[in-house]
């Protein structure tokens, strides 16, 4: 049940939407796909899923080649699109019926029933999809994925249109696939891969820069932030004779106090030496301390790096 990506090449044209990738993903993983906007992402979903075909290079799903088998590769793979296309005159059910008889499913009555339970589409299940919110769409487009009971899941953008209560339900449902089903989903939310994700790939220009576990990515950079709040008043230079190479960011500036986020390229605590370098020049510091680093600005600087 894992994925196999092994130097995918494509081009539009003169192109290179994706450059000689290649990636391995296990059965039990939950892995996030992240780039900016044209980094190939999507392009990379759509090799997987035998929707395009690679300029050169190949793909291996649950021991099935993707240009030798692509029906068998078909079967064994969820696949929810970004644009998620849907019959809107269709009832749910009526819609998940459908896509069972594409399957050739058995017992699909209970296996609809079951799905829609799974996907929390209960109450809206004797809907039009037409009438339906967009984020209770997204859920039809995952029962739709999910009804033929995949090994792996292909899932692009997966919780776009989804309320705060939906989305929580959603993550939680996406980390319980996982335990037992190959995951690969897009997001552009970064707070989402840091929730539900095993490990990180960070793709752009067609090139993957990242592939590592999820803390692993959180941990590599050797930037460090700490935010300090000085009592007023203070020199308007402040921090500007501070011995380490760094960028000042003014956080707040209240009635009788100012916070600033410091940040540093050094591996090394600074704090001591930040307590020291106030108490010489006169600065009373309120609080100090290390604000959680996030994949956000993680992905920033891997991005702009490149």
């Amino acid at each position: 049940m894992s994925v196999t990506i092994e130097g995918v090449t494509k081009l539009y044209g003169s192109q290179k939407a994706l450059d000689n990738v290649s990636i391995h993903i296990d059965k039990g993983e939950v892995v996030g796909l992240l780039g900016p906007n044209g980094a190939g992402k999507s392009t990379l979903m759509k090799i997987i899923t035998c929707y395009l075909k690679p300029t050169s290079g190949t793909a291996d799903v649950c021991g099935h080649d993707i240009l030798e088998s692509p029906l068998e590769v078909k079967k064994h793979i969820g696949y929810l699109q970004e644009n998620n296309p849907l019959y809107s005159d269709m009832y749910i059910a009526e819609y998940l019926d459908f896509i069972s008889e594409i399957y050739h499913i058995k017992k699909k009555k209970d296996r609809i029933k079951e799905i829609i339970e799974l996907t929390g589409l209960t109450k809206e299940q004797n809907k039009l999809i037409r009438e339906l919110s967009k984020g209770y769409k997204q859920r039809v487009g995952l029962a739709q994925a999910l009804i033929h009971d995949p090994e792996v899941l292909i899932l692009d953008e997966p919780t776009t249109g989804l309320d705060p209560n939906q989305l929580t339900e959603m993550r939680r449902l996406i980390k319980e696939l996982g335990k037992n089903k190959t995951v690969l989903l897009s997001t552009h939310i970064m707070q989402e891969v840091e929730a539900i994700c095993d490990r990180v790939i960070i793709i752009n220009n067609g090139k993957i820069i990242a592939n590592s576990k999820t803390e692993e990515i959180l941990a590599m950079q050797n930037m460090q932030s700490i935010e300090i709040e000085l009592k007023k008043p203070y020199p308007s230079d402040v921090f500007k004779s501070f011995p380490y190479e760094h960028k000042i960011e003014l956080k707040d500036n209240l009635e009788n106090s100012v916070k600033y986020l410091i940040h540093f390229t050094s591996e090394e605590d600074l704090r001591d030496r930040i307590f020291n370098y106030a108490k010489d020049n006169g600065l009373t510091i309120l609080s100090m301390g290390q604000p959680e680093r996030h994949l956000e600005e993680i992905f920033i600087n891997l991005v702009n790096k490149e």
